[in-house]
């Protein structure tokens, strides 16, 4: 007896029938808007990831996406701390603009009755013009009060938590450093909320980065028959560290490691599930942090690189952070670019993409980028305003930055410099040789582009020093 012969034609429509059955469905490729997915992460510094040159902490899925999108190694944060860099993500607006930075309070607490203003326009609320589903995930960090959490300003939902982690700290707690050095997720406090309701106080933080990464995915397969926005802010590497049982003490670098290589297995489900769903082709992926690394910290912080300094500084390791973007089909891969860019533009950039049109009442800092990401065009960014809460103590303008007054991070006082101190960052990125002597010409320069800068600065009342008044008794 013969076996019949299926003819090839047939043989390839089987075949083809078979692994759709085995695969699952595969969503078509949109001709509309793109999906955006940011994916932002906590005091992890520029020198943080293997795609920076980190030689003991493993990120295979951030060095993938890297290698397959765009890399940027002049990306700023617009904030050397984090609820003002938060501010300025969503709002394309340097925080001195919203009220969402202070010299004194530098982020919100607790007891803060303050937060990002409504009349403030973001990214969700603009994306929802256009029929986007929104969510976020992670850190919010922008006000804990309910008219100020991620539901008030374009967020459809919200799983995570109001502020840092270190917050809201138990007073049965070890005093000091050893409650970091031997963390337990018990010495803190921070409430866990969905939407606008607190589900849980004091989470385990050993599982967050995990049960952020489950939220994540399910939004993202929800939602896949539409446009969407994900905002995804890890609560990781800021201190305290944890990192879930899979993860812990894997890392050559210690706790921070731990939970750095945790992150990225977080970033490699969000990709893989963008993939499972037939969605890469029409998602942009953002990957950034808020600011540099706290140095401070020790053991416990993270690394620049070659940069000086840390958080909380204006100093490039206080600003300068990992930026990738990823978009298979229109970022073409393994693409480097030194021209500068920065968070304040990402919502530019993602209007423009989505066809939303910006608030025309206000001025927006950030720019376009699309040229840059799509290979059309040179970036657009020439300058950059570095601000330390609400005074502005930096300023680049193409290769060169000049500081007119500087500090470190943390401790120590200011020191004004006339004329000011000015290095070329494409020679100098470590800000170590002063060049103001060789270079008058480029220092009035700055001086003119600061000018203009200051004259279209209006001061707002700050939301960082609006505390809550507590009842004293009847």
């Amino acid at each position: 007896m013969t076996s019949p012969v299926l003819h090839p034609g047939r043989l390839l429509r089987f075949l083809a029938l078979l692994g759709a059955c085995l695969l699952g469905p595969v969503a078509a490729a949109r001709t509309g808007p793109p999906n955006v997915v940011i994916l932002y992460a906590d005091d992890l510094g520029y020198g943080d990831l293997g795609c920076y040159g980190h030689p003991t902490i493993r990120t295979p899925h951030l060095d993938r996406m890297a290698a397959e999108g765009l890399r940027f190694t002049s990306f700023y944060t617009a904030a050397e701390v984090c609820t003002p860099s938060r501010a300025a993500l969503l709002t394309g607006l340097y925080p001195v603009r919203s009220g969402m930075c202070d010299d004194q309070r530098r982020v919100l607490f607790p007891d803060s009755a303050g937060g990002l203003p409504s009349d403030e326009v973001t990214l969700p609320e603009l994306l929802r013009t256009r029929g986007y589903a929104t969510g976020m995930v992670g850190k919010w960090h922008l006000g804990h009060l309910p008219e100020f959490l991620p539901t008030r300003h374009g967020f459809d939902q919200f799983f995570g938590l109001p502020y840092s982690n270190d917050m809201d700290r138990s007073p049965d707690s070890p005093p000091g450093r050893p409650a970091f050095l031997e963390p337990r997720s018990e010495y803190w406090q921070v409430p866990l909320i969905r939407d606008d309701r607190a589900i849980e106080k004091g989470p385990d933080q050993r599982q967050l980065t995990r049960r952020y990464t489950e939220e994540a995915v399910r939004f993202i397969r929800e939602k896949r028959d539409r446009p969407f926005f994900l905002y995804f802010a890890h609560t990781f590497p800021h201190v305290p560290l944890f990192a879930s049982e899979r993860f812990l003490g894997r890392s050559a670098r210690g706790l921070y490691g731990d939970a750095v290589e945790e992150l990225d297995w977080s970033v490699g489900e969000v990709m893989a599930a963008l993939r499972e769903a037939g969605l890469e082709k029409d998602t942009l992926v953002w990957f950034s942090s808020d600011n540099g690394p706290w140095l401070t910290q020790r053991e416990q912080g993270g690394s620049a690189g070659g940069l000086r300094d840390g958080k909380g500084s204006t100093w490039e390791g206080g600003m300068r952070v990992p930026g990738i973007a990823w978009w298979p089909g229109r970022i073409g891969a393994g693409r480097v670019t030194d021209d500068p860019a920065a968070t304040l533009d990402l919502l530019p950039t993602v209007a423009a993409l989505a066809n939303a049109p910006l608030p025309g009442d206000r001025t927006i800092d950030g720019v376009d980028l699309a040229p840059l990401l799509l290979g059309t065009g040179p970036g657009p960014r020439s300058e950059f305003a570095f601000y330390r809460g609400a005074t502005l103590y930096a300023f680049r303008k193409g290769p060169y930055k000049a500081h007119f007054t500087t500090q470190t991070g943390y401790g120590g006082q200011p020191t004004t410099h006339t004329p000011p101190v000015l290095f070329h960052l494409g020679v100098d990125p470590g800000e170590s040789y002063n060049v103001a002597g060789q270079h008058p010409e480029i220092l009035a320069e700055i001086n003119e582009a600061v000018a203009r800068h200051r004259m279209g600065i209006e001061p707002v009342p700050s939301q960082l020093t609006r505390r809550i008044v507590q009842a004293t008794g009847p």
